[in-house]
C-alpha cells in the first residue's frame, strides 16, 4: 500500500503544481473516512515544500443541511475547527468554508412551515434545496471570482457499481481531470482507485496532520455499524445525499440503520430524533394528517396536500421537546431549529391563515419562557387588520384579495412566475362574473 500512497501524492503534487497555480482547488470535505483520506493526503503532498511554493488556494468545503445526525455534526466541526487553525499555523493556503441552505429552503421551514410532507423517492424535494444549491452556489461564486476551479472529490469505484460505472463513464483515460456539469470547472479524484479497506488501513497507520483523532472517527463508524469491524464496515447501506451519515430526518430510507446503531451503542439520547422521524415517514401518505387541496388551492384525484396545521404544530413541539432534551443532556450538540427558522415559520403559519398556530406560546409550552417573536406576528396581523377595514363595506373583497396574494406567493414558493399574470387576471374576471 505504501507505493500506491506514494503514487497518489505524487499525482498530487503534479496537479497542484501545474498550470502556474491559478485555478484554485475546492476540496468537498464531509468528515466521512474518504474525504479526510483525501484533504490528508493533499496536506502530506503539499506540506513537502516551502510555504512560498504553496500558492494555489485550497479551499475546504463543508455543507451542513442543519439537519445533519448531531453526533456526527459536533465531531465535524471540531474537526473542521482543527483543520483551519493548523493552516494557519503551518501557514498552508488553506481556508474552510461552511454551506448551508438559504432560509426559505431548509427542512422545518419547508415541512413545518409550508406543510411539505416529509420526503419520499418520488417527492425528494430536500436534497437539491439543502445539499446541492448551497455548494453549487459557492462554487459559482468562485469561478466568478476566479474564472476556473478544480473540485478535488473523495469519490472511489469500489463505494459502490455505480459509482465505479459513473467515474469510468466521466473519465478521460490518460488524464486526471474531467469536466464538471458546472461550466469552467473541472474535477480530480486522486482516490478513485483505493479500495475501503486501504482507506481505513491508512487512516489508522497515518496521523492525522490537523490534529484529530482518526481513532475517534473508526469509533463512529464502528458504533454506527452495530459494532461490526470497520475494515468490514457496510458501505451498501443507502443515504440521503449517498453518505453514510445522512440527515437524521430522512425518511428517503426505510430505516436510518447508523442513528439505531448509535442508539444501540449508548448514545439514547437521540432516542427521540428516530422517533419523530419515523412519525414523518408514518405521517406522509395519511389523509389524516394532510390537507386534500394543494397549496396552490387545487385538488387533483389520487394526491394530497400540505400537513394540516394541528400537525406541524405538533410537529414543532415534539421537535422542541427533543431540542430541549438533548441540551440539557448535551449542551455541545448545536440546536436542532434555529431562531431565523422560528420566526419565518410564524410568518408563514400567519400569511396562510393559520392563526390558531403561534410560534411563540408552542416555544413557551416546552422551555417554560416566552421567545420574541411579537414584531413578527404584530407585522402580519397589522397588515391584515388593514386589509380587513379597508373592505369593511365588502367583506368578499377581503377573501378575495388573500386569494390573489396566496396565487402570488405560491408562485414565488415555487420559483415559477410564468404565468402570474395571466393566472391573477383570469382569477379576478370569474370573480367580477359571479359577483355580478
Amino acid at each position: 500500500m505504501q507505493d500506491q500512497i506514494k503514487s497518489i501524492i505524487a499525482e498530487i503534487q503534479a496537479q497542484y503544481f501545474e498550470d502556474d497555480n491559478n485555478r484554485p482547488w475546492i476540496v468537498g470535505f464531509s468528515g466521512g473516512k474518504d474525504s479526510t483520506m483525501l484533504l490528508q493526503l493533499v496536506w502530506y503532498a503539499l506540506i513537502e515544500y516551502p510555504a512560498e511554493l504553496r500558492k494555489r488556494k485550497i479551499y475546504v468545503v463543508c455543507n451542513n443541511t442543519l439537519v445533519e445526525n448531531p453526533k456526527i455534526l459536533a465531531y465535524t466541526e471540531k474537526v473542521l475547527d482543527k483543520i483551519q487553525k493548523a493552516a494557519v499555523k503551518k501557514s498552508m493556503p488553506i481556508t474552510v468554508h461552511r454551506t448551508t441552505p438559504r432560509l426559505e429552503d431548509t427542512f422545518w421551514v419547508n415541512l413545518i412551515g409550508k406543510g411539505y410532507p416529509a420526503p419520499n423517492n418520488i417527492f425528494r424535494w430536500c436534497t437539491e434545496r439543502m445539499k446541492i444549491n448551497p455548494t453549487t452556489k459557492f462554487i459559482l461564486e468562485t469561478i466568478s471570482e476566479e474564472g476556473e476551479v478544480i473540485i478535488l472529490l473523495g469519490t472511489r469505484s469500489d463505494e459502490s457499481s455505480k459509482r465505479a460505472s459513473s467515474i469510468k463513464k466521466y473519465g478521460i483515460e490518460g488524464q486526471r481531470l474531467r469536466k464538471h456539469v458546472l461550466p469552467n470547472a473541472f474535477v480530480f479524484a486522486p482516490i478513485k482507485d483505493v479500495l475501503t479497506k486501504e482507506v481505513w488501513q491508512y487512516l489508522l497507520q497515518m496521523p492525522s496532520p490537523w490534529g484529530a483523532s482518526n481513532r475517534e472517527l473508526v469509533t463512529l463508524y464502528n458504533n454506527a455499524s452495530g459494532g461490526d469491524c470497520p475494515l468490514v464496515v457496510d458501505i451498501t447501506t443507502p443515504s440521503c445525499g449517498n453518505s453514510r451519515f445522512g440527515c437524521w430526518v430522512c425518511t428517503v430510507v426505510n430505516k436510518d440503520k447508523s442513528m439505531e446503531a448509535l442508539i444501540d451503542n449508548g448514545e439514547e439520547w437521540m432516542e427521540p430524533l428516530s422517533m419523530l422521524r419515523d412519525t414523518l415517514a408514518m405521517s406522509r401518505d395519511s389523509e389524516k394528517y394532510r390537507e386534500r387541496r394543494r397549496r396552490d388551492g387545487t385538488e387533483k384525484e389520487g394526491t394530497l396536500g400540505p400537513y394540516k396545521a394541528f400537525f406541524r404544530a405538533e410537529v414543532l413541539e415534539t421537535l422542541l421537546r427533543a431540542q430541549k432534551a438533548i441540551q440539557d443532556e448535551q449542551p455541545e450538540i448545536s440546536p436542532l431549529i434555529t431562531y431565523q427558522e422560528l420566526v419565518a415559520i410564524q410568518v408563514i403559519w400567519y400569511r396562510d391563515n393559520l392563526f390558531l398556530n403561534n410560534v411563540s406560546e408552542i416555544y413557551q409550552k416546552v422551555y417554560g419562557r416566552t421567545i420574541n417573536l411579537d414584531s413578527v406576528s404584530e407585522g402580519i396581523a397589522s397588515e391584515k387588520r388593514l386589509l380587513r377595514e379597508v373592505c369593511k363595506e365588502n367583506p368578499d373583497d377581503f377573501n378575495e384579495i388573500n386569494k390573489l396574494l396566496e396565487i402570488q406567493k405560491t408562485k414565488t414558493i415555487l420559483m415559477n412566475n410564468r404565468g402570474l399574470h395571466n393566472v391573477l387576471e383570469n382569477h379576478l374576471e370569474n370573480y367580477i362574473k359571479n359577483s355580478k
